[in-house]
């Protein structure tokens, strides 16, 4: 494997997920990061190049959102606020609790990606199994940890990374008994990407706030998340073994996926985020006239842009496509990755107003990032490797993290005093 060109590939990935994580910043919660998720997966998807892969395309795609999207039931504002702290005890267990919380996040994502990109006619993924087995390891473990032991991260907020990680603990021994290793180690390596850049993140945050920097520091810290679990998700696919695969699909397997990817999840994050309420509160500070009529318009506009993407994306994908079984080339994967993140780009301009103000200077750079993400993915290409399993290596990376995450809590610490939205866990 050439380095220069994984470097490459891994940095054109990363930026992919770290640009719609960013954008997810506007919408939060499951729906937001269910869109991003899936993009970031298309972002792989392209600069595999592998065209066996580009039938599995909406499938992979959804499978990494509904993943990513899982997490998104986590609760961190609180945890944010212990790696603003002035203690090393307090800082440290934020940010590690962090590292946690982006490791559940990117772990769930990058496994059933991993599996979505293994399944195939002779080695068929058994997706109920998976959704049962995942639903009761997280019934269990929450029972167990919070219910009957107490173990809180983050009172008084909603500890459901419980159930996040009983999901992950089903997760694992799934892939583990059903020998999808490929699977598992895209998992562990998007669960520590993402784990790191949540805490690195963090301490940019932190130091943004330090240096008094005019910027959106949270967003920041979104773009780490999104940039460090990407390429960890990438990297653990270019690192695997994968069985070759026809590039074709039955027609009846493509309705679903497609219509979740382009109508639901988006419709979920308008419903959700487009409301008068919200827009009100954003537009009446940077609009002038008739703000009531003003918001209506956005609501609608949104909504009709949302509808007729997803019409165009059926008749282009599943409508045209008359034969039993379908194909896709990198053209069309490409296109669809473009207008799905740039519709999220949209999306994100209307709920902030960023198209009439520059209140939002964060807003512009998802545009450069779109762009400069569509001049150099067709130059990407990772090459694979099978480098497999070897968990003595994972330790030794989450203990090398640990170890960085206490170097910059030192550093955090002695950079400054208490600071807004500082929280303590330990007294």
């Amino acid at each position: 494997m050439n380095v220069k060109s994984l470097f490459t590939s891994l940095l054109v990935a990363g930026m992919a997920m770290g640009t719609a994580w960013a954008i997810r910043g506007q919408f939060g919660h499951e729906q937001g990061a269910a869109w991003a998720g899936g993009i970031g997966a298309l972002g792989i998807l392209l600069v595999a190049k592998r065209t066996d892969w580009y039938s599995k395309v909406f499938k992979a795609a959804l499978a990494s959102a509904i993943g990513w999207g899982t997490g998104g039931i986590m609760s961190y504002g609180i945890v944010v606020g212990y790696g603003r702290g002035i203690d090393f005890v307090n800082v440290y267990y934020g940010l590690v609790m962090l590292f946690i919380i982006g490791g559940l996040y990117g772990f769930i994502g990058g496994g059933l990606f991993g599996l979505a990109l293994a399944d195939s006619d002779k080695k068929r993924v058994q997706w109920h199994r998976i959704i049962v087995e995942m639903l009761v390891g997280g019934l269990i473990v929450y029972y167990l940890l919070i219910e009957e032991w107490g173990w809180l991260m983050t009172p008084p907020r909603s500890e459901m990374w419980a159930s996040c990680l009983g999901m992950a603990f089903a997760l694992t021994w799934f892939m583990y008994r059903n020998e999808q290793y490929s699977a598992l180690r895209v998992a562990v390596f998007a669960g520590l990407g993402a784990g790191f850049g949540f805490a690195f993140g963090n301490f940019l945050q932190v130091m943004g706030g330090v240096a008094q920097i005019k910027f959106n520091f949270w967003n920041v810290m979104e773009y780490s998340i999104g940039f460090f679990g990407g390429g960890g998700m990438a990297y653990g696919t270019f690192t695997s073994d994968w069985e070759p695969a026809e590039n074709r699909e039955k027609r009846s397997r493509i309705w679903f996926p497609l219509v979740m990817l382009t109508l639901v999840i988006p419709f979920i994050v308008w419903n959700q985020t487009f409301t008068m309420e919200k827009l009100e509160g954003t537009y009446s500070k940077i609009a002038t006239g008739d703000v009531l009529s003003l918001i209506t318009n956005v609501r609608w506009v949104t909504l009709a842009i949302l509808v007729v993407t997803s019409a165009i994306w059926f008749m282009k994908y599943y409508r045209n496509k008359t034969t039993e079984f379908v194909g896709y080339t990198y053209n069309d994967v490409r296109t669809f990755f473009i207008g799905h993140l740039g519709l999220y780009t949209v999306f994100s301009f209307l709920t902030t107003g960023a198209y009439m103000s520059t209140y939002r200077i964060e807003q512009y750079l998802y545009v450069a990032n779109l762009l400069v993400i569509t001049a150099v993915i067709g130059k990407a290409k990772p090459g694979f490797s099978n480098r497999g399993l070897y968990a003595s290596r994972w330790a030794m990376g989450f203990a090398v993290v640990l170890v960085f995450i206490a170097l910059i809590t030192l550093v955090a610490i002695n950079t400054h005093g208490e600071m807004k939205g500082m929280n303590r866990r330990f007294e």
